[in-house]
């Protein structure tokens, strides 16, 4: 799964990176959980081009009745997220990068109550993207929320040094074909929901100050001595 991540960068280094085109302030984060407002990359609402959107992190269907179900949709798994009711429609016609610099995984250490934190991240990289779907709710005061979920998948082998889900990380050749709105059947982008390669890839033990979502602080991202 993913239930924590970073995003450090600069809003300079993420509008070249991604291509936005709309301007932005973005403070840096080290410490990001469910239910709070990310930064997510989408196609603008008309025309051409890409626009960074804050939206709620834990997708609330167009058709539910409650927001609260967002919380229990923080992630979509890559293998149903075609058939799945909450996901399908914004798999058509939602699609969109949530760009992060690193991800949190906890792993249990024998003989310790407390489980180590892990700070994962792609190698020689200033930002990556997850997978993402995003949908638009109105509630009953007629407010509109948007909202997002990050795409999971099953986890390479050097994810599975602390646990079995992993999210999809894109190669930015990847990110146009995702973010193609003309692309509506699925089979059309979901070969592109896999594990990422091992040797892109690193994991850091950091300090258990992840483990609480109060404590937003770069010491949350430095590694363990």
């Amino acid at each position: 799964m993913c239930g924590r991540y970073t995003l450090r960068v600069s809003p300079a280094e993420l509008a070249d990176l991604f291509e936005i085109v709309n301007s932005f302030d973005w403070s840096p984060r080290y410490n990001i959980a469910p239910t709070q407002t990310v930064a997510a990359v989408r196609p603008v609402a008309e025309g051409d081009g890409r626009e960074l959107a804050l939206l709620k992190w834990g997708l609330i269907p167009f058709w539910a009745k409650d927001a609260k179900i967002g919380s229990n949709l923080i992630n979509a798994r890559a293998d149903t997220v075609a058939t799945k009711p909450a996901f399908r429609a914004a798999l058509t016609r939602k699609r969109c990068l949530i760009p992060a610099d690193g991800f949190y995984e906890w792993k249990a250490i024998p003989g310790q109550k407390t489980k180590q934190p892990y700070l994962i991240s792609v190698r020689d990289v200033p930002a990556f993207a997850f997978a993402g779907l995003w949908e638009h709710w109105t509630n009953p005061e007629g407010q509109r929320v948007d909202s997002c979920t990050i795409i999971t998948t099953d986890a390479n082998e050097l994810m599975q040094q602390v646990h079995y889900r992993m999210p999809v990380i894109f190669d930015p050749a990847d990110y146009g074909r995702w973010l193609d709105r003309d692309l509506q059947d699925p089979a059309t982008v979901t070969d592109l929901l896999k594990q990422f390669p091992v040797e892109r890839m690193q994991l850091v033990p950091v300090s258990t100050l992840v483990n609480s979502p109060r404590n937003e602080k770069p010491e949350c991202v430095q590694p363990l001595k």
